[in-house]
């Protein structure tokens, strides 16, 4: 966790428009500003496309494709990465990596600032009506390139954030002073501040983890698992209560209202073994606005933003959250004392114990 410079306090209810203007005449906060706005304006024309649900066309049919890295697209993938884009054609953007796209695109090569996005984390939800979003992050644009510029330690971003779709739609953003929350109005269709300075509480008594892959975890994740289901009694001292809904931005949401932590280890299933979530446009993103909000971001170990893509769409294990959580699983893995890789029932206290 780092120690965050807060933004100056800023006006409840200020449309996003005014919030970014305050760049105190700094050309590259300039330009964060402008790519900001853009990437709001092509998140409220998805907003609006979901909205519609089927009667829009917005439902969770694959299209019978997979993205770069091998995963099924739906068509509402590629329909959010067309207005992401469309929208970062005005924006000073230099390049633009995308989930959905095979390799680095070119805008306009010596623009200030470029983007790395996800532009629909949890499509395949949204026949269920699961709340579902966007996630971005800015990097200052190098001078040696498209490479140069996005593979390097996730702690060069200038900004990040995420828009989430759900019952109402918000914007999640970190400039780097703090993480602030607007509301998309659906009337006027601009961004308003709600919230400033979110911060996430130091501890918690809540986790988020697909459970289902039990059998495939490593013992550490196992053992962390194992002692907060043995809650009060257990050795962590206190009862738990575990949450899934399957997509990053609404966990994440969910860690910035009231609190959390958010595992998405590596496992033993193929293609699991160096995790599953982007590190390039979801972890180094979400990790920006864990820190900036107080939490804490790891790989389980590693600190997320001081690791380096060696490619595009390289994957990692993430940890993020509340920082005694974050911190308390990275112990699991470096001190073997604490990792036992029996389930509870076969354990000391457990039923079949002589």
């Amino acid at each position: 966790m780092v120690a965050v410079a807060r933004r100056s306090a800023f006006p409840t209810g200020q449309p996003l428009s005014a919030y970014l203007a305050d760049t105190g005449g700094d050309a590259r906060r300039e330009a964060v500003a402008e790519t900001v706005a853009a990437l709001a304006v092509g998140a409220a024309k998805i907003s609006r496309l979901i909205a519609q649900g089927p009667l829009g066309g917005a439902h969770g049919e694959a299209t019978g494709a997979a993205n770069a890295d091998g995963d099924v697209q739906v068509a509402l993938d590629l329909q959010a990465n067309a207005y992401i884009l469309a929208a970062l054609h005005r924006a000073p953007v230099a390049y633009f990596a995308s989930e959905e796209e095979e390799a680095i695109l070119t805008l306009a090569p010596d623009a200030p600032v470029s983007i790395a996005v996800d532009p629909l984390d949890g499509s395949s939800n949204v026949d269920v009506n699961v709340s579902i979003g966007s996630i971005f992050s800015i990097f200052p644009t190098e001078a040696a390139g498209a490479t140069a510029t996005f593979f390097r330690p996730g702690a060069a971003q200038l900004a990040a954030g995420y828009f989430i779709y759900g019952p109402h739609t918000a914007l999640v953003l970190s400039l780097g002073q703090g993480v602030d929350l607007f509301v998309l109005d659906p009337i006027c269709g601009a961004f308003h501040l709600a919230r400033s300075g979110l911060g996430i509480p130091v501890q918690t008594k809540e986790f988020a983890i697909n459970a289902s892959n039990y059998r495939h975890w490593f013992p550490p994740i196992r053992t962390f698992f194992d002692d907060c289901l043995e809650g009060i009694e257990g050795p962590r001292g206190k009862d738990f209560n575990m949450r899934w809904v399957a997509s990053l931005v609404a966990e994440t949401h969910r860690i910035f209202s009231r609190g959390g932590v958010f595992l998405y280890p590596a496992d033993r299933r193929p293609g699991y073994e160096r995790g599953r979530l982007r590190l390039l446009y979801e972890a180094f993103p979400m990790a920006l606005l864990a820190e900036q909000a107080g939490g804490a971001a790891t790989d389980g170990i590693e600190r997320i933003l001081l690791k380096v893509p060696g490619e595009l769409h390289q994957r990692t294990p993430l940890v993020f959250g509340s920082a005694e959580n974050v911190g308390s699983i990275a112990g699991y893995h470096v001190d073997p004392s604490l990792v036992r890789d029996l389930p509870p029932l076969f354990r000391d206290r457990g039923l079949f114990s002589s």
